[in-house]
């Protein structure tokens, strides 16, 4: 998308956000890098995919915090490793912005959301990921840009949006290496 466009999506229901920084369009290739990623252990895919990312990124320094969409302990435990930690310390790495990995935190247990609507998605979240408490100096007036390995509906990065700006965050950028956007599979 050029620089200062808005997506339709955005017009209909205005985000909190401040853009989205995409590394490419959701389809079947990178829903395969994804899997691989996310489900596979296939780490090494990390600095490929967040490199993809930063260009997008270029207004990012070191004044700016790069915070993962968090994972809750138990699926963490699970599967080893949260993807949008490994996605943001490529970026940190690639831009100099500091990382706040332990910023956010999901506090409940959600089923995954795959399959779900946007609403139900929206239903799941509420109240689910907030601020550590001991974070929340890091956040007053801070640029941020959360991170996360696919963005779909919007609900998680809505819900970690709201935590965020709650705590004093000034401006939020979503990151994530693929998009859905319905308009651009309808026309695969």
């Amino acid at each position: 998308m050029p620089e200062g466009g808005t997506c339709a999506p955005c017009l209909a229901d205005p985000p909190r956000h401040a853009g989205i920084a995409a590394g490419t369009l959701y389809n079947d290739t990178s829903r395969k890098l994804v899997l691989g990623f996310k489900h596979g252990s296939r780490l090494a895919l990390a600095p490929m995919m967040a490199g993809l990312i930063v260009p997008k990124l270029s207004f990012v320094d070191t004044e700016w915090l790069v915070v993962p969409v968090p994972l809750h302990r138990w699926r963490l435990w699970r599967r080893g490793y949260n993807q949008a930690a490994e996605l943001a310390r490529q970026i940190t790495r690639r831009t100099g912005a500091r990382l706040g990995v332990d910023v956010l935190e999901r506090r409940k247990r959600t089923p995954s959301l795959g399959g779900l609507g946007k609403l139900a998605r929206k239903r799941v979240l509420s109240g689910v990921i907030t601020v550590r408490s001991s974070r929340t100096d890091l956040l007053k007036g801070r640029k941020v840009v959360l991170v996360d390995d696919v963005l779909t509906s919007g609900a998680t990065s809505n819900a970690c949006v709201s935590a965020l700006r709650r705590a004093g965050a000034e401006r939020v950028v979503v990151a994530c290496f693929a998009r859905v956007l319905d308009e651009a599979l309808d026309a695969t």
